[in-house]
């Protein structure tokens, strides 16, 4: 059984910054690629960004794109989302997930596999 962790939520002030952190713990397992998203009440839940654990390609909806930032210390099995400009519409719950099958760029949430507990993140105008 694999676990994913998240942390780093909180509240923060539009063009703030927040760094979250998952840590992917249990069964090794490889290839995989590694994602966030997240879901705002009401509403469906949205890619934020992508990583493939081995070669490291990234891929980030128009959204986000140049704001966030996602990375992999494949050392500690931890996944990054660095998010600056942070803006009242990024508040959501914010997901980790990991797909197990491939090295490469998985943006549909219906292929995960595994998913953490989520952390609220919330951006005051």
């Amino acid at each position: 059984q694999v676990q994913l962790v998240e942390s780093g939520g909180g509240l923060v002030q539009a063009g703030g910054s927040l760094r979250l952190s998952c840590a992917v713990s249990g069964r090794a397992f490889t290839p995989y690629t590694m994602g966030w998203f997240r879901q705002a009440p009401a509403k469906e839940r949205e890619f934020v960004a992508s990583v493939s654990w081995n070669r490291g390609n990234t891929y980030y909806p128009d959204s986000v794109k140049g704001r966030f930032t996602i990375s992999r210390d494949t050392a500690k099995n931890t996944v990054f989302l660095q998010m600056n400009s942070l803006k009242p519409e990024d508040t959501a719950v914010y997901y980790c997930a990991a797909y197990v099958g491939a090295d490469t760029i998985v943006v549909h949430p219906d292929e995960y596999d595994y998913w953490g507990q989520g952390t609220q993140v919330t951006v005051s105008s």
